[in-house]
């Protein structure tokens, strides 16, 4: 699959991002640390070249994949991804017969009412995370305390993290899908699938192949997703962005 780029000016498609960024900022989305997170992350899709790589393709497939054959999938939805991608995300869960959860690190129970309520805007049902009711085991943060979607998950999709959720879900015994600017993040490097690509991007192509793996049988789902390796994937996506520095 030749690598995707979602128009002919990157650079109009980042102030884009920016923008809605700050716009999330100021409307009580996002913490000051999320702005510092997107920087990071931009810094890295510029040597990507701001295009979705085939690697990344791969692994969009695979992840998608393995949420499918999920009985419980959940995604994971935090200041950034709500101020950036809630359509996306609501599609994505519709799709897949998924569940949404707000999972904040700077927590606070006024900006995950805010961002319950974009996503009801966007069209969601019923999105989780008020109820902090469940203890995830190692974690000190607030993000060790999860409502129901989360901790009944099977398979959970984790964007724009912060390094030792995604050790903690798997270790509960959780399929991760992981999207990461990062190949080399803590998060990257637990999940079962780690998507290395921006979710402005991979997002809308999740949408997407899951309405057509949503015909697949069970058996073309479990070939697509046997035999990945995500070591070998994560290392791909290293070597590429090293060629272009």
């Amino acid at each position: 699959m030749d690598m995707v780029v979602p128009d002919s000016h990157p650079r109009k498609a980042s102030l884009e991002v920016r923008e809605r960024l700050l716009e999330g900022f100021n409307d009580g989305l996002i913490a000051e640390a999320g702005l510092i997170a997107h920087g990071r992350g931009e810094a890295l899709d510029y040597l990507l070249g701001e295009a979705t790589r085939d690697p990344a393709l791969t692994a969009l497939r695979v992840g998608v994949g393995l949420m499918c054959l999920a009985d419980k999938p959940c995604i994971s939805v935090n200041g950034n991804v709500a101020a950036l991608c809630a359509s996306d995300v609501v599609d994505l869960a519709g799709v897949l017969g998924g569940r949404l959860e707000v999972n904040l690190f700077y927590h606070s129970t006024e900006r995950v009412g805010r961002i319950i309520r974009v996503l009801g805007k966007a069209g969601a049902g019923e999105v989780f995370g008020l109820q902090k009711k469940n203890v995830v085991a190692g974690l000190d943060s607030y993000r060790g305390l999860v409502d129901d979607a989360l901790w009944e998950a099977d398979c959970v999709l984790v964007m724009l993290e912060d390094g030792d959720r995604t050790e903690a879900l798997k270790a509960l015994g959780k399929k991760v899908v992981c999207v990461d600017l990062n190949p080399l993040s803590r998060s990257a490097r637990w999940a079962d699938v780690t998507i290395v690509d921006n979710i402005v991007r991979c997002l809308p192509l999740m949408v997407e192949f899951a309405g057509e793996a949503a015909g697949y049988e069970g058996d073309r789902l479990r070939d697509l997703v046997a035999g990945f390796s995500n070591e070998d994937n994560l290392s791909d996506m290293e070597k590429l962005i090293r060629s272009r520095l």
